[in-house]
């Protein structure tokens, strides 16, 4: 399963990129207006630090100014994959988009139906929002789970793109159920390297070592 960022913070996506297990990078609008840098520097920037898929969103929600704003987009930068709603206009968007080679991201799915049409309309990724779903009852992870059912029968090549994580179990469960990326707050991806049992661990195979008074 491959792992994105999901921040628009340059020191962050630095910082994770170094340890060689970032595949790519998504942002939105509430994120990259958090950072305080023009929206073309910000993103020319974190195409440079990490060599891999860039989800940008659009902000206009009518379909034909979002083919103009993904178009735009699209030409920043090789690795910009668009970013667009799922709604009515965001998957006819999506087929005009896709058809013409610009790769698209359908982002704020709830629903597998949601997904079927994502797919069915050229999608590079769909992501369903599985923390979303958890804040109003529901299990998020089934969401994910019906869709790789879905796109398994029907062979569809949109890959299934986690978002909206909350803590680590949604990482395994995501990979467990055939997730193709899972997206991360860095929050999440520092969380995936802790566990008490290694910190106990290190301290006591380091301790024995420094009682041999030797140095390697």
């Amino acid at each position: 399963m491959k792992i994105f960022i999901d921040t628009a913070n340059i020191d962050a996506i630095r910082d994770a990129a170094e340890l060689g297990i970032i595949d790519g990078v998504t942002t939105n609008p509430s994120l990259m207006s958090r950072e305080g840098l023009p929206f073309q520097e910000l993103v020319e920037e974190i195409c440079r630090i990490v060599d891999g898929p860039i989800s940008v969103e659009v902000t206009a929600t009518e379909h034909a100014a979002m083919v103009v704003e993904a178009r735009r987009i699209a030409k920043m930068h090789p690795n910009i994959v668009v970013k667009l709603p799922t709604t009515r206009d965001g998957v006819r968007a999506c087929k005009e988009l896709s058809v013409k080679g610009v790769r698209v991201n359908m982002t704020l799915v709830f629903s597998p139906a949601q997904a079927l049409l994502v797919a069915k309309a050229g999608a590079a990724y769909v992501s369903p929002f599985i923390g979303r779903l958890d804040d109003i009852s529901h299990t998020g992870m089934q969401l994910v789970e019906d869709i790789v059912q879905i796109y398994d029968n029907y062979d569809f090549p949109t890959e299934v793109l986690v978002a909206s994580v909350r803590h680590p179990v949604h990482v395994v469960e995501a990979a467990l159920v055939g997730a193709d990326v899972a997206t991360l707050p860095p929050k999440v991806i520092d969380q995936l390297f802790k566990h008490p049992l290694t910190d106990i661990g290190l301290e006591r195979f380091l301790a024995d070592w420094r009682s041999t008074g030797q140095r390697i």
